[in-house]
């Protein structure tokens, strides 16, 4: 009886592991679709951008960054990006409070993730004797690679801040907008800075440019789309319509279908045949060897027991010859 549990454990457990990808990737978090190559749950996606999205109980999608968990307000995939938005940012809704200590956003430069060009940064109070702060030329808008390295103290944003376009000249804060080239110039910029916020242009697409951008609060981050055949392929309506994954272990690719993995789409059954039966297969063996293994250890161990006997304190072996 305990050969035939632990062979059925031993099955049990194989089953469950070759099987646990073939489970639907959840396509929303809320209100925000999840496509390839971004998920929420591992296996699911590009094996480019694993675990870099999370869905908090509450239905909240959060980015990972090395600088923390920010959360995603939207995400586009016709031109991949995504909306992020920083807690410790200066906000219209307490305009004066620039005092706080701000945690500058900064990205893993490993993913395929970067920050888009739409961003402007805008700095509050920054100090005169360590950041270069002077108005630009106009010509900078078209040719920022002839500009310097300085804050810009008349650009736009800082005279017409989305929602509170009066904020500065109202509460005396003094503004500059700066794109920094690297995240490590963000970090440098606050540490003489009292706070900022990022501010992307977002396009509308009801005007002709470039009046079809408003700017909006957020940090668009761009991202891209690996198109492979395969995929195309695992997700065609005809061919089963999988969702494109990977195998966790070896980041392989993987067509995610609703009765099993396959390595090319999920109507293709000899595919799948071989990616399921033959993993199972093996380990069905090793199990079984396992449990014989074990089974055999088990009638050893009491045959032993049934050749000694007890007599008066003293243990002595029935089959002893004197």
């Amino acid at each position: 009886m305990a050969f035939f549990f632990l062979f059925l454990l031993c099955i049990t457990t194989t089953i469950n592991k070759v099987y646990s990808q073939s489970a639907v990737c959840r396509t929303y978090c809320g209100d925000i679709p999840i496509h390839y190559p971004l998920s929420i749950d591992d296996g699911c996606g590009s094996p480019y951008y694993r675990n870099m999205l999370l869905c908090s109980n509450s239905s909240i999608l959060h980015f990972r960054t090395p600088s923390g968990s920010y959360p995603v307000s939207y995400i586009d995939y016709t031109e991949p990006h995504l909306v992020i938005t920083d807690p410790f940012m200066w906000s219209c809704a307490n305009p004066t409070d620039t005092s706080f200590a701000a945690t500058p956003f900064s990205l893993d430069t490993s993913k395929r993730f970067s920050l888009s060009t739409r961003n402007e940064y805008l700095f509050f109070n920054c100090d005169k004797d360590s950041v270069l702060i002077e108005p630009k030329p106009a010509y900078c808008d078209r040719f920022p690679d002839r500009c310097g390295s300085s804050c810009d103290s008349s650009g736009y944003l800082c005279r017409n801040l989305p929602s509170c376009p009066n904020a500065v000249l109202e509460n005396n804060i003094s503004c500059c907008t700066y794109y920094p080239k690297a995240s490590e110039s963000l970090r440098l910029m606050l540490k003489h800075c009292e706070s900022y916020t990022g501010v992307y242009w977002k396009t509308i697409g009801t005007t002709v440019p470039p009046y079809d951008q408003v700017p909006e609060y957020g940090i668009r981050v761009d991202f891209e789309i690996p198109v492979t055949t395969r995929c195309l392929e695992c997700e065609d309506k005809r061919k089963g319509g999988g969702v494109c994954g990977f195998d966790t272990e070896s980041r392989d690719f993987v067509c995610l279908c609703q009765d099993g993995n396959a390595t090319t789409f999920c109507s293709d059954a000899k595919s799948r045949h071989r990616t399921s039966s033959t993993v199972i297969a093996g380990t069905v063996v090793f199990s079984v060897a396992g449990a014989v293994g074990i089974g055999a250890l088990v009638w050893f161990v009491r045959k032993i027991k049934s050749n000694k006997v007890v007599s008066c304190g003293v243990q002595t072996n029935e089959n002893r010859y004197f």
